[in-house]
């Protein structure tokens, strides 16, 4: 199902979804599952689960995730004043992770929803909407005004779990991501 490994970590200042009551939304998560800031350490396995989604997904390309350099160096590239990454844990081992980050080409206030991945015996289980919820937290705590994402036709449950979060389908991208191979755009207003 999964093979990469994470250490224990501890929760982002403010975050009340870096916390063990296993509640999320009204219904249970699994006792197994910890959400947690990114650390060194988990560099290697988030850089397995973005290279196996994107790769499940087709999306290997030029202009997809899976070409930046900050694949393999997630933890430094998300300790600048304004961003955040969290990762998720299930039974000790990282299945995935998501952050937030200045929207490279954009007015100040915007951020970007970015990286947020999660190996497939993990999802449909609601921890997609507890990693955008801290993502979301964050962003607030930074005081961002906007969150802006991209993804892809065939991330049908991604696409599912933004509008359900409140986020609204764009017509066209916004910023410089980089990412021309992404052809979904959304937003929501924090």
């Amino acid at each position: 199902m999964y093979d990469a490994l994470a250490p224990a970590g501890a929760s982002w200042p403010g975050c009340s979804y870096c916390r063990q009551d296993n509640q999320v939304h009204g219904h249970l998560a699994d006792d197994d599952f910890k959400l947690r800031p990114i650390a060194p350490q988990d560099d290697a396995a988030m850089a397995h689960v973005i290279r196996a989604v994107m790769t499940e997904f087709g999306a290997t390309g030029p202009g997809f995730a899976i070409n930046d350099p900050e694949v393999d160096h997630l933890s430094a590239a998300y300790l600048g004043p304004r961003a955040a990454y969290f990762v998720l844990e299930h039974q000790g081992r990282v299945v995935g992770g998501g952050g937030i980050g200045p929207l490279s080409g954009a007015a100040a206030d915007v951020c970007e929803l970015r990286k947020m991945y999660f190996l497939p015996g993990i999802r449909g289980r609601g921890q997609g909407r507890r990693m955008l919820d801290a993502c979301l937290e964050a962003a607030r705590a930074l005081r961002y005004r906007r969150c802006y994402l991209e993804t892809l036709t065939g991330m049908d449950a991604a696409m599912h779990l933004y509008t359900q979060a409140g986020c609204t389908p764009l017509c066209n991208p916004l910023g410089a991501t980089g990412h021309c191979g992404c052809d979904r755009y959304y937003a929501r207003e924090l």
